[in-house]
């Protein structure tokens, strides 16, 4: 890997903001942005690094070397920008999906489909294999987006993997981890204990986290080393399917409170022509439009990084 800049930097957290500002959305992943900004294998192969052969070189080689082995720089960068964009504009997206819903779902399925071209463009070779890889991860995606979710549960066994499916999802193009925790019927016990400080829980659901993210990324990692066409193929299909998530026109059968939050749990998508009041279908082209427009930005962005 060549050395990089501070400038260099500067947009590996800008696309953590990124990231963290999709995350906030039920729905989108930020997986989907580092995959589309150029830094997705980095991102796996960095987090597949992090394992217990790391510390000896903290050990005996101190923490320069040790900092260098896992790619410090690189995920203090990504995840300062993360961290910064899902407490500051956590707030403003949250204002947007009560009163401007049509437009931010504009936002997110123009930028998303745009994904699934530039996604599949990395793709080298197309043959059955890859082509049932794409169909399976359309079908999966697809499906997800559609289930029901169960009923909230405590069980710390049920957390913990919970947690560990949760952050799997978030590191997969297309697939929201809170989404799945809605669905697994862990978002309600989650939320709750982290307002009131339950220790046990948090901790339960962050070492379920730690596993699953550890665990997952080494898989993925080996995909992409043995599989790399497929592995491809897969994620576009994942994000193909999970457009039916994010089209931004829909009816609401029946909503849940979550904590202080109200999620719709059963929805239809409709046609912008039969939805029922201002379907803003004028400004939602333009504003999918500019979500498309997004993915040459910070495929740019991405050429630019590694020069």
């Amino acid at each position: 890997m060549s050395k990089r800049n501070l400038l260099s930097y500067i947009i590996i957290s800008l696309k953590g903001v990124a990231m963290g500002a999709a995350d906030v959305v039920p729905g989108v992943s930020g997986g989907t942005i580092a995959f589309i900004s150029g830094i997705y294998e980095e991102l796996i192969t960095s987090i597949n690094g992090l394992n217990f052969s790391k510390f000896k070189v903290l050990k005996n080689e101190g923490f320069k070397n040790f900092w260098r082995a896992i790619n410090g720089n690189f995920l203090l960068a990504l995840f300062t920008g993360i961290f910064i964009s899902v407490f500051s504009l956590a707030k403003l997206i949250s204002w947007l999906l009560v009163n401007q819903p049509i437009l931010l779902w504009s936002f997110f399925f123009g930028l998303v489909f745009a994904s699934i071209f530039f996604v599949a463009r990395a793709i080298e070779k197309w043959n059955l294999g890859t082509l049932t890889a794409f169909v399976f991860g359309a079908t999966i995606a697809y499906y997800i987006t559609t289930l029901p979710p169960t009923e909230n549960s405590q069980s710390l066994i049920y957390l913990f993997f919970s947690g560990a499916l949760a952050v799997c999802a978030m590191i997969l193009p297309g697939i929201s981890g809170a989404f799945i925790l809605v669905l697994l019927g862990s978002y309600k016990t989650i939320l709750d204990a982290v307002h009131q400080r339950e220790l046990l829980i948090i901790a339960t659901v962050a070492v379920g986290a730690v596993f699953g993210l550890l665990s997952f990324a080494r898989l993925l990692k080996w995909m992409f080393e043995n599989y790399k066409n497929s592995t491809l193929a897969l994620l576009t299909g994942f994000i193909l399917g999970s457009l039916n998530k994010i089209w931004p026109w829909k009816r609401v059968l029946e909503t849940k409170i979550f904590g202080k939050k109200v999620i719709p749990v059963n929805e239809v998508n409709i046609s912008p022509f039969k939805f029922e009041g201002d379907n803003q279908l004028l400004f939602a082209i333009l504003i999918a439009l500019l979500g498309f427009c997004v993915i040459f930005i910070l495929e740019r962005l991405a050429v630019t990084s590694k020069k």
